[in-house]
C-alpha cells in the first residue's frame, strides 16, 4: 500500500507535473493508494470555499480513507519525535509526524515532496515510494 502525502495531492489536484505526480500516475492499481484522514484534513484546509472543498472531497472518494491516529500511534509518534530530537532534528509539523509514524508502523510506503519525511526515512525506517 502507498500513502500519498498532501504535498503530492495538492500538485495532483492543481494538474502539476513533477517527479512525484509522475510516480503517482505510474501506480498500477489505484486501490493500492491510501488516503489518510489527516492528509484529507490538510487538503481540505486549503480549499478556497465550501464548494471548492466539496469538489476536492468528491474527487478523493475513489481512494480508501483510513484513520491515521490512535492512542497507540500517538505514543509511537511522540517517541519518534524524541528520537529525532536527540539527533538534533526537529519535525516542523505534527501532522507529518503522524503520517510518517502511521506508514512506519503499518509498513506502507509514502509518496511525498516534503523535507520533514527525509529524516524519518534516514533514521526511523520510513519507506519512500
Amino acid at each position: 500500500m502507498i500513502v500519498i502525502d498532501s504535498s503530492v495531492w495538492i500538485s495532483i489536484l492543481r494538474g502539476a507535473t513533477n517527479a512525484q505526480t509522475e510516480k503517482f500516475h505510474a501506480i498500477p492499481r489505484l486501490r493500492d493508494v491510501l488516503l489518510g484522514d489527516v492528509v484529507l484534513l490538510e487538503i481540505l484546509q486549503g480549499a478556497q470555499s465550501d464548494q471548492h472543498a466539496a469538489n476536492m472531497q468528491a474527487r478523493m472518494t475513489k481512494f480508501q480513507l483510513v484513520p491515521m491516529l490512535s492512542p497507540d500511534l500517538a505514543v509511537k509518534a511522540a517517541m519518534h519525535y524524541r528520537r529525532l530530537r536527540q539527533r538534533g532534528i526537529t519535525i516542523r509539523k505534527t501532522t507529518d509526524l503522524i503520517i510518517g509514524t502511521y506508514c512506519i508502523e503499518r509498513g506502507h510506503a509514502l509518496l511525498h515532496s516534503d523535507r520533514d519525511f527525509t529524516p524519518m526515512a534516514e533514521h526511523l525506517g520510513l519507506r519512500i515510494a
